[in-house]
């Protein structure tokens, strides 16, 4: 290679390179994208990996000698290295240094001139993008592997990327899923979950929980648990602590909470804080406590959400309480302060004024009711759906119509009657209301369409009129009591029977009304068809009342039905409660035909005729060529398929009769209910013929005919069973083969009374 002169870029002198240094593969200019991977050795190493060039031009203004040239016996000197070059102008930016990334084996010091021989920098395009790995750190190398940056200082030659390549691709991904060595299903669930699972527990199943351990003593005892507490099914037998330690660990989470009946807790109220606990209550009841009067008005006073507010029976509970539950419980619907002596309608007046939304009142034994300003208070408020005032022996006929009809209210000239707006009342208990009669009740007729449930029984001096005048007047009737209203007749269950309220009638009680017999409810039982329970004892109905309601019963719902593969596990419901007893015109056969309907089961057989099997035959061709060669033979009969089916009631009939039926019935409808017919219609049956004999025994004469009948029974049995063994002893001698019950063996006698 020839020496470059000395009018080069720079003006300095350009070494040599020896001849043994420009191999054909160090000297050929080879593009960016074709690099050689051929790899050199020792000294021509060294000499490939620096740039020839000239001093630079700071050496030139020190005044120096031209550096002396490379030559092929010599060592190679670092003098001729430049420590700053002139960035040339056709070439791009690349830094200092080129990094081990982009010099592909080439030297990573750059030169002053943009030819250097021997070796030369490949040409970058300006235009794209240069990323150098080399310089990220952790702040600037987002989206780059971390893998990638730590390997990024090494140099990284092509052979490794494709074997690493390669390898990534080819190797497959096995992810093994590590187990943790000590997992315990129920401490790592989360406490949610917990808490949803024990919620699914009976009370009685959390407290047993609770000693398991102290982490489920402290989850059975949590307050999420326990926003409903009802002790209704085990008040007998939690202790009082138990109770208290449920009440006050959950105080703020409960919402509804039902004392009825735990005077356990007589003592408690105040030691253990209970009256204070709770805070949060919606529905309350302490319906037959021991409690005190300081503890009731700590419960109100605490509880300010209260809706439903039961106290009935509390000798506790005075007009002071009425004063606090109207201070503190604006939102209150429901209150009961039935038997509650020490209550009258001075505190009953402070509730009405201070809570607007009161639906239901129930003061049973309440004095003051003939109070005129409470009723027309509840009159112009027109919000309760439920009054219950029964025993309430100041209610009177006027402040009954003050309650209906108002004070001093619009009078149609042409009825006669109050035109008002109509009342909401859904429910009206009069019961023994002493002080109701006739003309009271007369207020009610066209001023409770929505009544629902009217109780009348015990009030003397009610007649048909006002009845009769009364049902047309509320359709939506379900719920009537009318008991012991002895002049009552049958004319009000005829006028029941065709009002529009018979079909949703479902509770009827006409209990001692004597005047009421069949003429009245055979009628009635045709319409009111959804009757679900019937009270007629003491009255004149006879055994067709009994049939009717049966029949009744056996229509309006539909048997299930089983085919004699299916598994017969039917149990019937009850359907009508029906009350008879002391009924002088209901006598056995009524009962039985009862026990009857309830334990009657139908069988019903299907016939069909399938084709002939030669007819079969024929509509396969492969058969028909078979029958060919076959001899002649007669037609087959065609085959007979018999389905069976049995149907099973779907209601009966729970009856209550004379109580020396009642064991009978009540053992009968066990056996129905279990689904035991067969049982059921075998103890009908031995009832029934026990009942007949009884019957025969009882009249006159009847002994002698039973034994007569009896005789001429037991020799016609006695004949027979000579005629079997005559017929057995001519059998064996070849004769008589055709008498019926040859061969029998004849029944022995024991030697005591022919006709018993």
């Amino acid at each position: 290679m020839a020496h470059t002169s000395q009018e080069s870029v720079l003006g300095t002198e350009t070494p040599v390179i020896p001849s043994d240094v420009t191999s054909p593969t160090t000297t050929t200019t080879q593009p960016f994208n074709e690099v050689p991977v051929q790899r050199l050795k020792g000294r021509h190493k060294l000499l490939a990996g620096l740039h020839r060039m000239t001093s630079s031009q700071s050496v030139n203004r020190v005044s120096t000698g031209r550096s002396r040239g490379y030559s092929g016996n010599s060592k190679a000197s670092v003098s001729c290295m430049s420590l700053h070059s002139t960035q040339s102008l056709n070439t791009p930016s690349l830094g200092a240094t080129l990094t081990n990334e982009l010099s592909f084996g080439y030297s990573t010091t750059p030169t002053s001139t943009a030819t250097t021989p021997g070796v030369q920098i490949p040409i970058f395009d300006e235009r794209a993008r240069l990323r150098y790995l080399s310089s990220l750190d952790g702040k600037t190398s987002a989206g780059v592997p971390a893998d990638m940056r730590s390997q990024a200082a090494r140099p990284v030659l092509t052979s490794e990327l494709v074997a690493v390549d390669e390898d990534y691709f080819s190797r497959p991904v096995s992810q093994q899923i590590k187990r943790r060595p000590d997992f315990n299903f129920w401490r790592d669930l989360p406490s949610e979950l917990r808490m949803e699972v024990l919620a699914y527990l009976q009370p009685r199943e959390i407290v047993r929980s609770s000693t398991v351990s102290k982490s489920w003593h402290k989850m059975c005892f949590d307050g999420q648990l326990w926003a409903l507490v009802d002790t209704a099914e085990f008040y007998q037998d939690i202790p009082a602590d138990g109770l208290v330690k449920i009440i006050t660990s959950a105080g703020p989470f409960v919402r509804d909470l039902n004392l009825r009946g735990c005077v356990q807790l007589r003592e408690t109220w105040h030691a253990k804080g209970l009256s204070d606990a709770c805070r949060n209550l919606e529905n309350f009841s302490l319906e037959g406590c021991r409690i005190d009067r300081t503890s009731i008005h700590n419960f109100l006073y605490s509880n300010q959400r209260l809706v439903h507010i039961n106290l009935s029976g509390l000798a506790g509970a005075t007009n002071s309480a009425m004063k606090i539950i109207a201070a503190n419980c604006p939102r209150l619907e429901h209150l009961n302060i039935s038997w509650c002596n020490n209550i009258d309608t001075r505190g009953i007046r402070r509730v009405v004024e201070a809570c607007p939304n009161l639906k239901d009142l129930r003061a049973g034994e309440v004095r003051g009711w003939d109070d005129l300003e409470l009723m027309q208070m509840l009159f112009e408020q027109n919000s309760l759906k439920r009054l219950i005032v029964m025993n309430c022996d100041t209610i009177t006929d006027e402040s009954l119509a003050v309650l209906l009809e108002g004070q001093d209210s619009e009078v149609d000239c042409i009825s006669g009657r109050a035109v008002v707006p109509p009342r909401k009342l859904k429910h009206l208990d009069l019961t023994r209301c002493r002080g109701v009669s006739d003309v009271g009740l007369k207020s009610l007729v066209g001023n409770v369409p929505e009544l629902e449930g009217l109780q009348l029984s015990k009030i003397r001096g009610v007649f048909d009129a006002t009845l009769t005048d009364l049902l047309p007047t509320i359709p939506k009737l379900t719920h009537l009591d009318v008991e012991e209203l002895e002049e009552l007749t049958n004319a009000v269950l005829q006028c029941l029977a065709n009002v529009p309220c018979a079909p949703n009638l479902r509770h009827l009680s006409i209990s001692y009304c004597e005047n009421m017999g069949d003429s009245g409810m055979l009628p009635l039982l045709k319409r009111a068809t959804n009757l679900r329970s019937l009270e007629m004892d003491n009255t004149r109905i006879s055994d067709l009342v009994l049939a009717e309601a049966a029949s009744m019963v056996r229509q309006r719902t539909q048997r299930a039905v089983f085919q004699d593969k299916d598994k017969v596990d039917h149990k019937p419901a009850i359907g009508l409660r029906l009350v008879a007893y002391d009924c002088q015109n209901v006598t056995w056969t009524g009962v039985r035909e009862v026990l009857s309907r309830n334990a009657e089961v139908s069988v019903t057989t299907h016939t069909t005729e399938l084709p002939p099997l030669d007819r079969l035959a024929t509509t396969d061709s492969k058969l028909s060529t078979i029958q060919d060669h076959l001899p002649a033979r007669a037609p087959s009969s065609p085959r007979i398929h018999i389905a069976r089916s049995s149907s099973f009631p779907s209601e009966i009939i729970q009856l209550k009769c004379l109580y020396t039926y009642q064991p009978t019935v009540e053992e009968h409808t066990k056996r129905v209910l279990r689904g035991d017919f067969a049982a059921a219609r075998r103890l009908e049956r031995k009832w029934a013929e026990f009942m007949i004999a009884q019957e025969e025994a009882g009249a006159v004469g009847a002994g002698s005919r039973r034994r007569r009948r009896r005789a001429r029974a037991a020799q016609m049995m006695h004949a027979d069973e000579q005629v079997e063994g005559e017929g057995a002893v001519a059998g064996a001698g070849g004769v008589g083969l055709g008498v019926v019950g040859g061969g029998r063996r004849r029944r022995a006698r024991s030697g005591g009374c022919a006709v018993m």
